[in-house]
């Protein structure tokens, strides 16, 4: 019952001690099927000793020595002059694990990967490297499906940020993980689509390329966006509001009555003082980025041509080409501090220094 792998196998012996468990065993088969052609073989032609981890009993480790026999193929035809004999659910072609261990191991790797995965492993007395189990993964078959998934989630990622990225295409439904593009351009999702039609809704960024491939193959579907890019452009667009309409805002109002005689001596602050605005080096810069971008955009370039053009990032360009002047450009409320910052300095103040 504790081993119901070695029941088509002889044990000769069991030997506990502090390493574990070792079972000693050898195969009760007189002939066995060839891999290459399937003939029946009883002709022996040597034998040797596999030695296989098996998966841990009462946190003792399980290692069985088991004497195997290579037989002689004697079908003319058959490439394969001799080959070893398999026990199923115990032995695996060049394989150091059983199956049922083997797959333990790969849905550990699966839930943790890497040094995690290897540290749980030690803890069931199933020790195994993070490179080990790394190439277990590498190993998994891909699952292969001729159909979109029914709620299809399209999402880009960086090979290389801001240099090489990626397409990621998922099932939302499962959540599991359906096909990895090489790039992000519309022409590759659109063959995608049209080799894996049936989606039905596409949970997508802003990405145009996404958008125009989605239209194109599979017209019917209907485009939405996730909970994070709604969240994000909800606060993109707050942002940029409180930004154009940030000269609106005013200061506390100061008490000048003559109940506050040290209000009336102090009088205005310095920093009260209205001056002229001074353009800083960034605002020159965002100035000539927006009239680059819109020099191509309002020609009918697309915004990833625009950005490899430029050398800029296809976020930025997409900001610069949806204002309508470079002070809506950046959308931040740090775009204030390229003119108050220089005025600043010049009045003296300084960073105070940390002590050492």
């Amino acid at each position: 019952m504790a081993f119901p792998r070695l029941a088509s196998v002889m044990v000769e012996q069991v030997l506990v001690d502090e390493g574990g468990v070792v079972l000693t065993a050898r195969t009760a088969t007189r002939e066995a099927a060839c891999p290459g052609c399937g003939t029946l073989s009883g002709r022996l032609h040597g034998g040797y000793q596999r030695r296989l981890a098996d998966l841990a009993v009462a946190g003792q480790k399980v290692v069985i020595d088991l004497a195997v026999r290579r037989f002689v193929c004697q079908a003319a035809p058959c490439a394969r002059r001799t080959f070893v004999e398999q026990i199923d659910g115990l032995t695996e072609r060049f394989a150091r694990r059983t199956p049922a261990l083997r797959r333990t191991l790969e849905r550990i790797a699966l839930a943790l990967a890497g040094r995690p995965a290897a540290r749980l492993a030690a803890h069931l007395s199933i020790p195994v490297s993070a490179n080990s189990l790394i190439r277990m993964v590498r190993r998994l078959p891909d699952k292969q499906s001729s159909v979109a998934p029914r709620v299809m989630g399209v999402d880009d990622f960086a090979f290389k940020k801001g240099h090489v990225y990626g397409t990621i295409i998922l099932d939302v439904e499962t959540g599991e993980r359906v096909d990895v593009l090489p790039d992000r351009t519309s022409e590759t999702l659109s063959a995608w689509l049209r080799a894996h039609p049936g989606a039905e809704i596409v949970c997508r960024d802003r990405a145009s390329a996404y958008a125009e491939a989605v239209r194109t193959v599979c017209p019917d579907a209907t485009q939405v966006a996730d909970r994070y890019h709604l969240w994000k452009n909800l606060c993109e667009a707050v942002e940029k509001c409180v930004a154009q309409h940030r000269t609106c805002l005013t200061g506390p109002a100061e008490d000048t009555s003559t109940d506050n005689p040290a209000a009336v001596k102090a009088g205005p602050a310095a920093d009260d003082v209205p001056e002229e605005p001074v353009e800083g080096p960034r605002a020159i810069k965002r100035r000539q980025r927006h009239g680059a971008v819109h020099a191509l955009y309002d020609k009918g370039v697309q915004i990833e041509v625009i950005a490899k053009t430029l050398g800029l990032d296809r976020k930025t360009v997409r900001r610069y080409a949806h204002a309508a002047n470079p002070e809506e450009a950046p959308a931040s409320v740090l775009a204030d501090r390229d003119g108050r910052l220089p005025r600043r300095r010049t009045r003296g103040h300084r960073r105070p220094r940390c002590p050492r």
